[in-house]
């Protein structure tokens, strides 16, 4: 550990500035090749066939995916079609015209990691889905306006909350974003719903995920008999957006920005 570098009472790791760069580097190649996938995304294509082509893009950066083999996972990728909340794993399963799908990503390049998701559609999404993907976004985005130095994580929360029960969508409580740097998972956990003021206080240097996942109904789900694949308990549709960010003096940076990370309606 550098002398700019600590562990808060929480156990949440505060970062050096050099680490920025090092952020940025991986999350934006994670950005890039969900950039690259995007066009492949089409009624008919296998979602096996758009990991197959994540794995041979991580592996032609030189970098490393960080999900083929962690925890006996072995994609490259995960790929969450409809009502999947998360995790879900690619394989035969062919897209349909007006399917939405989420394309988890994670790197690592030169040890650090960057960790990214965003929607797709099959062909053209029903009037509810481009709704369901509109609003997963602006939550997200949302939470991330609230990310400043002496905000609390109930802050990010319940920004996110607040904005998608407004519109009539519910936010998943099983799953949260996460601390990461040069490790996957790290503390804290970033829930998506919560009160202001309450949680730790967000310092500058503290590097994490915000991934909030909306259903079209409940927010229950349930993880299928291969112990991966999460699910709405009703069926809903869900969708999800996530971004790697880092915390600045007066802010925070995005590492997985793109211009193309929300997607075009067909």
């Amino acid at each position: 550990m550098d002398e700019e570098s600590r562990i808060t009472k929480e156990g949440i790791r505060i970062h050096a500035g050099t680490d920025f760069a090092g952020m940025h580097k991986a999350g934006a190649l994670a950005a890039r090749i969900l950039d690259e996938v995007g066009p492949m995304v089409a009624p008919g294509v296998a979602t096996g066939v758009l990991d197959d082509f994540i794995r041979e893009r991580i592996q032609q950066e030189g970098a490393t995916s960080a999900t083929i083999g962690y925890r006996g996972y072995q994609h490259a990728s995960c790929i969450s079609v409809n009502h999947v909340v998360c995790h879900g794993i690619p394989g035969e399963k062919v897209l349909q015209n007006g399917d939405i799908l989420n394309i988890d990503v994670t790197v690592i390049v030169d040890g650090w990691y960057g960790d990214t998701s965003r929607m797709y559609v099959a062909g053209k999404p029903s009037i509810k889905a481009q709704r369901l993907i509109q609003v997963t976004h602006d939550s997200l985005m949302k939470g991330i306006e609230a990310v400043r130095p002496g905000a609390t994580f109930g802050d990010i929360g319940a920004a996110i909350q607040t904005y998608a029960e407004a519109q009539r969508m519910s936010v998943v409580r099983d799953f949260c974003g996460h601390g990461l740097g040069r490790v996957f998972h790290a503390p804290p956990n970033v829930l998506h719903f919560g009160r202001a003021g309450k949680g730790p206080v967000l310092e500058e240097g503290m590097f994490f995920t915000i991934e909030p996942m909306i259903n079209l109904g409940r927010p229950e789900t349930k993880v299928l008999a291969d112990d991966w694949t999460a699910v709405t308990r009703d069926k809903s549709l869900s969708a999800q957006f996530e971004h790697s960010i880092g915390v600045t003096a007066d802010g925070c940076e995005i590492f997985t920005a793109s211009d193309r990370f929300f997607p075009e309606f067909g």
